[in-house]
């Protein structure tokens, strides 16, 4: 691909004896969301009043603590949802809403004027401190960009302490020198210092520090190092809380954040399914549901992930990809055949060994602990395998195909699939299932039977005896004995005969509960020419549900090609 030459690569620093790879998440860190500020103003239409306050009410649901509500300097609609925020009652007590401005006298008093009345704000201030950002927009060297952010900085602590006073107020503060990725590490450490200074940081009074990775130009292990370096040579490292906005520019986010947290870093600021400028921030609830996955509660109640999506789709109007980690339509869908298999088994397998953790192939995080227990996990097209057809029959329907069934019912719905070129319904499946086994017009059907025990010396023998048609012609009576209902009905058979039949397996089980219950058999035979064959019968009588079954295997064999 040409063009490649003119771009220039991100020079990453020489960190040596890195500790952040051998690190681990153990704990969730603060969240803030942005979908209010970030996520709002990256979209085509901004949310309106109504559906702000929803989008609010949502994330105080989900228990996010810190929320930036907006830049109430930089409109009037800004400022007025801020108000309404405020002078309604809509924010919780152990909320505390955020407002970003930038560091500009004029913008900062106005801010101030914004979250008046409010109980917890954090006033998060910025400037651009990146090289390119100095030479191409500020035109400034490091020491104009730092008296920038030392003058934000006393201006915002003087205004602070005043509204404190009069108010009561918990009021905090967050810098971000914007462009962090972007900044040589000694200046951002350098600038953040000054700051943490002039706003009188200390361990009982934290100040956050934010560094965004404002459009994304490295690596994540670059930015981990960069992360690990700033917290190592920051001076007042214990005043501060270390925060991260990560952006998706490279696709790499999530992993940009969990890096970053194992490098230091005790914030996240973020939106839900990552919602902003360009590819988007960092997708809270895909980080939240990663820890999750690995034993950590995040600290967040994302037990109804549908209603959530719900909820961001009708207020932004952008839509949740099917193939989003966690959320999207499909993710927790497998249509490939040795995807089915393994899902199927493992669910054999939750269910025999009552294993006390999640151990199903191919399906990290268990549905059913986001809301996604109603939805279908197996779909079927033309790629799914035997796995899939039995799953469905199983947790749709319930009927347990033995194993051995699974090649031959799996071979039916496949090349149903085929012929009608797209994925097919659980309906379709149980009507394939219906064709194929239970409404077999073959040519042999029983009219009468009953069963009868007869003592011997040793033992008690079963005798059949009914009535046999045979393609439409006049019923003949036919009898056998033997040593269970099965056997006596096959030498019943063989006297008319019905006989190189080979009998070779059978399971049962119940399809409805109560006095009412039915009983499905189950039979595998193999016939006079030595193929498999697979009958099914369906009855109250449990007995009957099995000669039913083999008398469906024997009808399959003359009427159909297994």
């Amino acid at each position: 691909m040409k063009g490649c030459e003119k771009y220039i690569p991100f020079r990453p620093i020489e960190l040596k004896g890195r500790r952040w790879p051998s690190n681990k998440i153990e704990k969730p860190p603060v969240w803030c969301s942005v979908d209010l500020r970030d996520g709002n103003q990256a979209l085509v239409d901004p949310m309106n009043l109504s559906e702000k306050l929803e989008m609010f009410k949502t994330l105080c649901a989900i228990g996010v603590k810190e929320i930036e509500v907006g830049f109430p300097s930089a409109s009037e609609t800004e400022y007025e949802i801020l108000r309404a925020l405020i002078d309604g009652g809509h924010i919780p007590d152990d909320v505390t809403v955020q407002v970003l401005v930038q560091a500009r006298e004029h913008l900062i008093r106005k801010t101030f004027d914004a979250v008046e009345g409010a109980k917890n704000v954090i006033v998060h201030f910025y400037n651009s401190t990146s090289a390119l950002q100095r030479k191409v927009v500020f035109k400034k060297d490091m020491d104009g960009i730092t008296e920038i952010a030392v003058a934000g900085a006393k201006l915002i602590k003087a205004l602070g302490d005043e509204a404190m006073r009069k108010s009561g107020a918990n009021i905090r503060y967050e810098y971000s020198p914007e462009s962090f990725m972007g900044t040589e590490p000694e200046n951002a450490v350098m600038i953040c210092g000054r700051v943490l200074e002039e706003l009188g940081a200390d361990k009982t009074h934290k100040v956050i520090l934010n560094l965004p990775s404002t459009v994304e130009n490295s690596t994540p292990n670059c930015f981990a190092d960069l992360i690990e370096y700033f917290c190592d040579n920051l001076p007042g490292r214990d005043a501060t809380i270390i925060s991260l906005h990560p952006h998706n520019d490279r696709g790499t986010a999530v992993a940009t954040a969990e890096l970053g947290m194992l490098a230091g870093a005790e914030r996240i600021e973020g939106t839900l399914f990552g919602n902003g400028e360009r590819t988007g921030n960092v997708d809270i609830i895909t980080l939240a549901l990663n820890m999750f996955t690995q034993a950590v509660d995040p600290g967040l109640d994302l037990s109804d992930i549908n209603a959530i999506r719900e909820v961001y789709e009708r207020t932004t109007k952008m839509q949740v990809g099917p193939r989003h980690p966690y959320a999207g339509e499909l993710v927790f869908t497998a249509f490939s055949g040795s995807h089915q298999d393994a899902i199927n088994k493992g669910e054999e397998y939750m269910r025999t060994s009552r294993s006390e953790y999640w151990e199903i192939p191919y399906l990290p995080i268990n549905p059913a602990d986001v809301g996604r227990e109603y939805e279908p996990v197996i779909r079927i097209n033309s790629q799914s395998g035997k796995g899939g057809a039995a799953f469905i029959m199983t947790n749709t329907f319930g009927y347990k195909l033995p194993k051995a069934m699974h090649p031959e019912f799996g071979r039916v719905v496949k090349r149903y699939c085929d012929e009608v070129g797209r994925e097919i319904s659980a309906d379709e499946v149980m009507n394939l299932f219906r064709q194929e086994y239970i409404d077999i017009d073959g040519p042999y059907m029983l009219t009468a039977h009953k069963f009868f025990e007869e003592s011997g010396a040793d033992e008690t023998a079963v005798r059949f005896e009914g009535k046999l048609k045979n393609n439409g012609a006049e019923p003949v009576d036919i009898s056998g004995l033997g040593n269970g209902p099965i056997d006596a009905f096959f030498n019943a058979l063989a006297t008319v005969g019905i006989n190189g039949y080979r009998f070779v397996d059978y399971s049962e089980h119940a399809i409805s509960i109560g006095s009412d219950a039915k009983a499905v058999s189950y039979i595998h035979l193999t016939s006079p020419q030595g193929k498999n064959l697979f009958g099914v019968g369906i009855s109250h009588n449990i007995n009957y549900a099995s000669i039913r079954g083999v008398l469906c295997a024997i009808n399959r064999s003359l009427v159909k090609t297994p």
